[in-house]
């Protein structure tokens, strides 16, 4: 990106209403000019629904800007440090001694002030990410050792550097960037312009300050990660065609000169203990296929799969029933095949999905294709609602069978042993809340996203209120599948979010949140700030059977319409152990 690009970028922004304002603050020892305005525009390309503003730090205070962070209203920290603020001389500006007498005091004060950072970072408010770029420019020749050797200092300096990024690691919502993919994006040699930081104080070249406002802006609003992945088999999950060459004779290991297929094998695997649906959709025999996924030198195993559709019907229908089987858009979905022509038929039945080919004859693409798709999947922490998604899509799938096998629905809730747990802790740091309210989209009552500082504001307003619900039965756990937040005055709870996983439909969970509320709280009615909007159907269609009207704006629930309208419940109810004294504690008197 150039300069006037970003410009223009930050221009066509202006016009946003100041309430959707995202509020940035950079902290940089330098002059962060061009650097401030790479990382607004990059930020305003993510965020093409808010006004972005980027303001900052005392200039050559790092340390003091990260302490003040609780005196300043703002949404996320983009931090970007260089040499000289661990000891200003480690820049080029400072009249400070070089030399092996110096070294010392040196690595002292940079191990005093990393400690004051990351303390500072440890004490920041909650729910506002910092996102950090560690030094990208070259030290001064200061070291006795020539510039090809690392000197001990220069590994000490790494040492106590790399210790203060795992600490502040360990901070919920504390990011860094990779150093090793920026280096591929901007090269060292590019990146450090002596003339214009002892002439201004602002050391980066423009294609570096772009590179590293690209490179920090996804950390701070970071795209949807994908939830499903679709591979087809021959010549993708393995290399031959099974059907024709037989189960034992397909290959994917170093000595067929195949590993890709073997590493690609890998990676779904991981994807699978992650979180991340896997599932296949190919044209074979069912029999002979199984045979190949029996072999021992598998590393993909059958039951990190699910659903499995061979046969020799469309791949458009199979991966349509996957989907619904999944109960998620095509838009989290990747479909991997080495047919042009299967891509091609997929991406016309099912508009959003991305289809990437498999560089079958190709090994030089396969290091790109690896990484993209961990690109594509990756997340910033791994939830625990993660390690049983596949299992629960499972279980989901067996609650439907046995529902519709000939007992009736209520015969069927009753004997299904379900148990909600309900969280009432509106301090509650668990990410799965937040994340569950940014990703959910059939039962949303109005799709509105948040940052997590916006949520913990939300959370700290009097009379907030906040449900966070967990499901289990004896089909198995789904874990925490609900979230309502809102606020309670005179008499009434009035709901600014509500969402749902798809995989909690047909058990009337939702019944039983709402009246875990009206209980908990004595409130007459509840005000639901509904917006329509394209995929939240299935929460209009509730709230349309509990109002007894259509619904396409905010609605109002009294409670003795609730009670006329509930179906009978047959969960058992359990509490977190602080959520009762929690509650009591949040409500205004």
């Amino acid at each position: 990106m150039k300069i006037t690009e970003a410009l223009k970028i930050l221009q066509a922004a202006t016009s946003r209403p100041a309430d959707l304002t995202y509020q940035v603050l950079l902290i940089c020892g330098f002059t962060p000019l061009h650097l401030g305005t790479f990382l607004a525009a990059h930020l305003q390309q993510r965020l093409a629904d808010r006004k972005v503003s980027v303001s900052t730090g005392l200039y050559g205070n790092v340390a003091g800007t990260l302490e003040s962070l609780k005196e300043v209203q703002i949404q996320a920290v983009a931090l970007a440090l260089e040499w000289q603020d661990l000891d200003p001389r480690l820049g080029f500006r400072s009249a400070g001694e070089w030399g092996p007498s110096a070294l010392a005091d040196i690595l002292n004060v940079a191990r005093t002030m990393l400690d004051r950072m990351a303390a500072a970072i440890g004490n920041a408010p909650a729910g506002v990410p910092v996102a950090c770029s560690l030094p990208t420019l070259p030290l001064p020749p200061m070291f006795h050792t020539p510039g090809w050797q690392m000197a001990e200092a220069e590994l000490e300096l790494e040492r106590v550097l790399l210790e203060f990024a795992a600490q502040c690691s360990r901070r919920q919502g504390f990011s860094l960037v990779n150093r090793q993919r920026l280096a591929e994006e901007s090269p060292a040699a590019a990146r450090f312009d002596f003339k214009s930081d002892l002439a201004t104080g602002l050391p980066y070249t423009v294609p570096h300050a772009d590179r590293v406002g690209a490179a920090i802006a996804p950390l701070l609003a970071p795209a949807a990660a994908k939830k499903g992945l679709i591979t087809d088999l021959d010549d993708t999950l393995w290399h031959g065609l099974v059907g024709e060459i037989g189960p034992e004779n397909v290959t994917w290991d170093l000595a067929s000169h195949h590993h890709l297929h073997g590493l690609y094998q890998k990676l779904l695997a991981a994807f699978s203990e992650e979180g991340v649906l896997v599932g296949i959709a190919s044209k074979n025999d069912p029999a002979i296929a199984g045979q190949a996924f029996a072999r021992p030198d598998m590393l993909l195993p059958m039951e990190r799969v699910f659903p499995v559709e061979v046969h020799w019907s469309a791949k458009s229908g199979s991966v349509e029933r996957i989907l619904r089987t999944w109960n998620i858009g095509a838009e989290s979905v990747v479909f991997v095949d080495d047919s042009p022509m299967e891509l091609a038929e997929v991406a016309a039945a099912h508009p959003g999905i991305e289809c990437i080919p498999f560089p079958a004859d190709d090994s030089a693409a396969g290091y790109p294709l690896l990484r993209r798709l961990r690109d594509l999947f990756g997340k910033p922490r791994l939830a625990g609602e993660d390690a049983i998604r596949l299992e629960s899509i499972r279980q989901g799938a067996a609650f439907q069978n046995v529902a519709h096998e000939g007992a009736s629905a209520e015969a069927f809730l009753r004997q299904a042993e379900a148990t909600i747990t309900l969280d009432f802790d509106p301090t509650s740091s668990d990410p799965r809340t937040l994340e569950l309210v940014n990703k959910t989209n059939q039962f949303n009552l109005n799709g509105v996203r948040y940052t997590e500082a916006e949520w913990s504001g939300r959370l700290a307003r009097p009379g907030a209120l906040l449900l966070a619900a967990s499901y289990r039965d004896k089909f198995g756990p789904l874990g925490k599948i609900a979230v309502i937040e809102g606020q309670q005055e005179s008499g009434t709870l009035r709901i600014g979010t509500w969402v749902m996983s798809c995989r909690a439909f047909a058990r009337r969970i939702e019944h039983q949140c709402l009246k875990a509320l009206f209980e908990r709280s004595g409130a007459g009615k509840m005000v639901f700030d509904f917006v329509p909007t394209a995929k939240n159907g299935p929460l209009r269609e509730f709230l349309e059977s509990m109002a007894g009207a259509i619904v396409d704006g905010p609605v109002e629930l009294a409670r003795a319409r609730f009670e006329a309208a509930c179906p009978p419940l047959y969960h058992g109810i359990e509490e977190t152990q602080t959520s009762r004294e929690t509650w009591t504690q949040s409500q205004p008197a």
